[in-house]
């Protein structure tokens, strides 16, 4: 076996690799990842594990999400042995577009692939959640919201109304892995299970799109009831593909337009489901402050973070529920 021995160019390949990631650049990312099917992607959010052609795939989308950043410490610190190779690097005072600054950490893994290194595995971590350190959000939402806005929408209501986002998280993987044909039955019985969930909870059905849900309520209280019992619903099934769902609910005064009943509220519905892990419900403080001490509901610690969007921080709870 080859000796390890220290590797400056490994840590100079992983920095223009960061450099590029930062800035956005897609191409150059995903140009850097290896062709070998073992490539593996370990993200910091409990969701993002992903591997070989749907890592290629995905990271193009995953770019768009992200806000861009930029970091002080140059602490790269390659090794080499044989055709193989690593790097550490432990990222101090990132500054994100978004106005957060966090620390980060990152393992990559390198292979030596016809005489050219290309990054075969990385593992990223920081020591709080997404939510409170980055600020990102799912693609899977800003779809299902930019589908609300092209067509008249009618929410069933003016007046106060809470407005509902599910999705199935890690839907593309799981769409690779069972295939079309599986996958659009799956989806298709998920989607007329969470329909009917809310309808005997009091809301509407607004829109549907892929397998995420837009949904209104005339009550905060029943918008939470519905919430609670699809998690619920899901967690008893026994059926594979476990389904991880994200839910967020935003309360707001509704005014219709033109029959179209779009606007702040639906926006920031989107954003606080977008901000959600898999199997939680997150709900923005206007929709905590709306059911109060309501015995039926119990909330855990608020969050405060930047929506995409919308202007200031915002205060987010957790919807608390047992399977």
């Amino acid at each position: 076996m080859s000796d390890i021995t220290p590797s400056p160019e490994l840590g100079a390949i992983v920095r223009r690799w960061l450099r590029s990631y930062a800035a956005g650049d897609k191409d150059a990312v995903v140009n850097v990842f290896s062709d070998d099917p073992a490539l593996g992607y370990i993200g910091s959010s409990h969701g993002e594990i992903w591997r070989g052609n749907t890592l290629r795939r995905g990271m193009m989308s995953y770019i768009d999400d992200i806000p861009n950043f930029s970091w002080d410490r140059d602490d790269f610190r390659g090794f080499e042995c044989g055709n193989l190779g690593w790097v550490e690097w432990f990222g101090e005072r990132i500054a994100l577009d978004n106005g957060k600054e966090i620390t980060f950490r990152s393992t990559f893994v390198l292979h030596l692939e016809r005489g050219v290194w290309r990054i075969v595995h990385v593992h990223n971590s920081n020591p709080v959640s997404n939510m409170e350190a980055l600020g990102y959000e799912s693609r899977g939402f800003e779809d299902l919201l930019d589908a609300a806005e092209n067509t008249l929408t009618d929410l069933g209501q003016t007046g106060i109304a809470s407005v509902m986002f599910t999705d199935i998280a890690d839907s593309t993987a799981l769409a690779e892995t069972c295939g079309d044909a599986v996958w659009s039955r799956i989806v298709n019985a998920h989607l007329k299970a969470v329909g009917a969930l809310i309808e005997g909870a009091g809301g509407t059905l607004v829109k549907t799109l892929g397998d995420g849900t837009m949904s209104s309520f005339p009550t905060a209280s029943a918008a939470l009831t519905a919430a609670t019992n699809i998690q619920r619903e899901n967690a008893a099934l026994d059926a594979e593909p476990r389904l991880r769902l994200r839910v967020g609910v935003h309360t707001g005064d509704v005014v219709e337009t033109d029959g179209d009943y779009l606007g702040t509220v639906v926006n920031k519905a989107a954003r606080v489901a977008a901000m959600t892990a898999p199997d939680d419900i997150r709900v923005s403080d206007a929709t905590r402050v709306m059911v109060g001490g309501a015995s039926a509901f119990d909330f855990g610690k608020p969050a405060t973070t930047t929506l995409k969007g919308l202007e200031g921080e915002h205060v987010i709870y957790r919807l608390e529920w047992q399977p």
